[in-house]
């Protein structure tokens, strides 16, 4: 398939503020049956939902690992969530917010905005009165072509609302691939992570008003959620990488080069185990844990659940649960 055109622009990045983090292990690691358990939702009956590349949504039992086919798609499931109606909202990248029910029907809540088709929508959460929040990571490119927004740079990703009566407002708009979507306990605020400009985004809902939230990150965002202990955890998918730095603040036509040389001649994400977790109120940094497994990495989703802090992944084909 060829590639899609970019059009870079000059970006600084920001100075990382320092990360220490502590040592963990994984205390499971279940394989699945696809590549790109992107997102985790763990089901109140501690059953770990997931979707994989392939448009398929499965259901890992956290002991076994034995895994349930739950429904196909047709699309590529990234973010899970519950609603409160006891269904499942799922952000299809290609077919927008789609609604789980109990008994496997699928239904499309929306897949355009202000007439214009959703591009690429990723990552959600859901408040106790069912309005969805939920990112779209980029109004120019597709799911499979991400490494080509964050190349360019060219800000185009928004945080959605949509309303119990379908009504859809934009909250934020250019944002450098936005990502995951999380609410406070007191669903006060909604945070997003922008993954191109290592940072997350904290939307005051009745203000409007918007701020960042905890520190500039070493590394790239992704998923993001409340865990049961009320903080806010946070994925890093990859440490930032230099060469990518380098590039980002110099000639626009040096990264249209190297988006037109194959693939492993461009800037790759590693395959690290690292997440954090912050306090919601005043983004300070409670948890900031890092690891490694040769069948896991690339962390994309995070659920703390119980004394499990369950994990998803882009480009694994495992699922995983962390101990420290």
């Amino acid at each position: 398939m060829a590639k899609p055109s970019i059009d870079p622009q000059r970006w600084r990045p920001p100075v990382a503020d320092p990360s220490e983090p502590s040592a963990a292990h994984l205390a499971h690691v279940h394989p699945v049956s696809g590549k790109g358990p992107e997102d985790v939702l763990v089901l109140a009956d501690g059953s770990v939902l997931t979707g994989l590349e392939d448009g398929r949504i499965v259901r890992v039992d956290p002991e076994s690992g034995r895994e349930h086919p739950v429904v196909d798609t047709g699309g590529r499931p990234f973010g899970l969530e519950m609603h409160p109606d006891g269904g499942v909202v799922v952000c299809d990248g290609f077919r927008g917010p789609l609604h789980l029910s109990d008994d496997g029907t699928l239904t499309t809540l929306l897949d355009r905005v202000e007439g214009v088709a959703l591009k690429f929508c990723n990552n959600a959460a859901v408040a106790a009165d069912g309005t969805i929040f939920f990112s779209d990571s980029t109004r120019k490119f597709g799911p499979f072509d991400w490494r080509a927004d964050l190349l360019e740079h060219r800000p185009t990703g928004r945080l959605l609302r949509r309303d119990p009566d379908g009504r859809v407002d934009v909250l934020l708009d250019g944002l450098a691939f936005a990502n995951g979507v999380a609410l406070t306990p007191t669903e006060d605020a909604v945070i997003v992570a922008e993954t191109a400009g290592y940072v997350l985004r904290r939307v005051d809902l009745a203000s409007g008003a918007v701020t960042q939230f905890g520190p500039v990150l070493t590394g790239f965002p992704d998923n993001i959620a409340l865990g049961d202990d009320g903080l806010i955890w946070v994925t890093i998918a990859s440490p930032r990488d230099p060469a990518l730095d380098t590039l980002l603040p110099r000639a626009p036509w040096m990264r249209s080069v190297v988006w037109s040389l194959p693939d492993r001649f461009q800037p790759q994400p590693k395959s690290t185990i690292h997440v954090q977790a912050y306090e919601p109120t005043t983004g300070r940094r409670v948890h900031d844990v890092e690891t490694s497994h040769p069948d896991f990495g690339m962390v994309t989703g995070v659920r703390k659940a119980g004394n499990r802090v369950w994990l998803g992944s882009l480009e694994s084909r495992a699922i995983a649960a962390l101990s420290w």
